[in-house]
């Protein structure tokens, strides 16, 4: 990420598109067409993975597939995959509907796969490329819609143990099905590759997004258990979280198993070398989140109803970003480090040489721990205005204290919120950080009702969509003229 930048944070199914949810389809391209008018050097996404329960993307049954949900309808008619009655009906949503997604997408996949040429040399040669992984994943899935969505650990035991019998039963008796998981990935890989190059074309880079743990209910965790802190029955001992803050008073429990550290370095870390070279292949710039885990992680009992018992425990630190650089060479990642930050967190950035994160939202809340203001930002950092955890600048502006809004005010020597979306963007753009990224609702100047997550939250996350006229060559051309001013052009 070298030199002045800017780009826009918009989620893949946020994009406007006729079938209930964004997709890879034309809606993606028509964006990159935007980003590229407007001057932008970067599409920062969140996580692609096919979501579990909760409809999360930090919470995926993989950590290497793509979300079918993703996978354009009408690129598959124009391949002679699916007749045009069988699309579903044309509908300009704002908000998306998981469960119908669910109870109806893949009907529609299915009739794809039906006609779809399986001894194809491109297809086998995929399933080559992908062979580490899809195989598991392809068995996984095929079992979870044989259990009724049941969790693995639910199984019968020589499934959920993985045995050789059972295994191979499965894979024969669920062959068909089986393809189907991996005719989906291709399709999926297919079309991502198609946008990504696009962009790169247009000299855009697309940043992804990896959380740093893996879901408890994933194939990661089924097929390599070795690799997490589970006891003889393979149930966590240990989950993920957050303690208590200002935001949180009993704390964040997000419940993901943590990792054996121990058994991993003593493969000198070759299960994060596999998954950050499998990101920064998917992705140009990878994010990181929740970096400062690295460092040292909040480890609470399983089986707590919140994180307040939870504790911190020494992570691997510079030892396996050392370990990844010597194996893959020179990356591009982001750091998420925000949140409670020790001087060993701040070191271990320093020592990574990753630029790290700063949000003008938290410089003006004073619940918020750390020093974001402005003048305080270094050249090696990527500034936000708010992240998709944070709310909107518009609904934020709504809930702020008067006192700190007042302070917001002189801070910023501004008589009023008049045009607070755009003042506050300008403001982003003139900072020293190398890279800005904007959030396409404060472009938009939208409220609360276009907040994509609010954490420690279920229901009503993950669901926004930008409206279909929403990349405008007005907003395009204000954006670009914004962003001259800043020189990151």
């Amino acid at each position: 990420m070298n030199g002045r930048g800017c780009g826009i944070l918009l989620p893949v199914f946020s994009l406007p598109s006729p079938y209930g949810i964004g997709t890879l389809g034309k809606e993606a391209f028509a964006f990159i067409d935007f980003l590229e008018r407007a001057g932008q050097k970067y599409w920062q996404i969140l996580p692609v993975g096919p979501t579990s329960y909760g409809d999360s993307p930090y919470q995926s049954y993989s950590i290497y597939a793509g979300n079918p949900y993703f996978i354009d309808l009408d690129i598959l008619k124009e391949e002679g995959l699916l007749e045009p009655e069988e699309l579903p009906e044309k509908e300009e949503v704002s908000h998306i509907d998981y469960a119908e997604l669910y109870h109806t997408r893949f009907g529609t996949l299915q009739k794809a796969f039906e006609r779809f040429d399986a001894k194809s040399r491109d297809f086998a040669g995929f399933l080559k490329e992908e062979t580490h992984w899809i195989k598991d994943y392809g068995l996984f899935m095929s079992l979870k819609d044989a259990n009724e969505g049941k969790s693995w650990n639910l199984w019968t035991k020589e499934l959920r143990d993985r045995t050789e019998e059972g295994m191979a039963a499965a894979a024969k008796k669920y062959e068909k099905e089986i393809l189907f998981w991996e005719f989906v990935q291709y399709e999926f890989f297919r079309q991502w590759r198609a946008v990504k190059e696009y962009a790169n074309q247009k000299g855009i880079k697309i940043i992804g997004d990896i959380p740093i743990y893996v879901a408890y209910d994933s194939v990661d965790v089924w097929a390599q258990p070795e690799y997490y802190e589970l006891d003889e029955e393979k149930n966590p001992i240990n989950v993920a979280g957050c303690p208590p803050d200002g935001f949180s008073a009993t704390g964040q429990l997000w419940g993901n198993p943590l990792y054996n550290w121990e058994r991993m370095e003593k493969e000198d870390f070759a299960w994060w070398v596999r998954r950050l070279d499998s990101a920064t292949t998917l992705y140009d710039v990878v994010r990181i989140d929740h970096f400062r885990g690295f460092e040292s992680y909040f480890s609470i009992p399983f089986g707590s109803v919140t994180a307040q018992g939870g504790v911190w425990r020494k992570g691997p630190g510079i030892r396996l970003f050392r370990e990844v650089e010597k194996k893959l060479g020179k990356r591009e990642l982001i750091a998420e480090d925000l949140g409670y930050l020790t001087p060993e967190v701040e070191q271990l950035l320093k020592d990574s040489g990753y630029p790290g994160m700063k949000l003008l939202q938290f410089a003006f809340d004073s619940r918020e721990a750390g020093n974001y203001l402005p003048h305080n930002y270094g050249k090696n950092s990527v500034v936000y205005i708010g992240t998709h955890d944070n709310d909107t600048v518009l609904g934020w502006l709504d809930a702020l204290s008067h006192g700190d809004f007042k302070r917001m005010l002189a801070y910023l020597n501004l008589d009023s919120d008049k045009d607070i979306a755009w003042k506050l963007i300008r403001i982003a753009l003139g900072t020293v950080c190398d890279t800005a990224v904007l959030m396409m609702q404060d472009l938009l100047e939208l409220g609360s009702e276009a907040r994509i997550n609010t954490p420690s939250t279920l229901g009503g996350n993950w669901t926004w969509r930008a409206p279909k006229d929403a990349f405008s060559h007005i907003l395009a051309d204000k954006l670009r003229d914004a962003v001259s001013v800043y020189e990151r052009i």
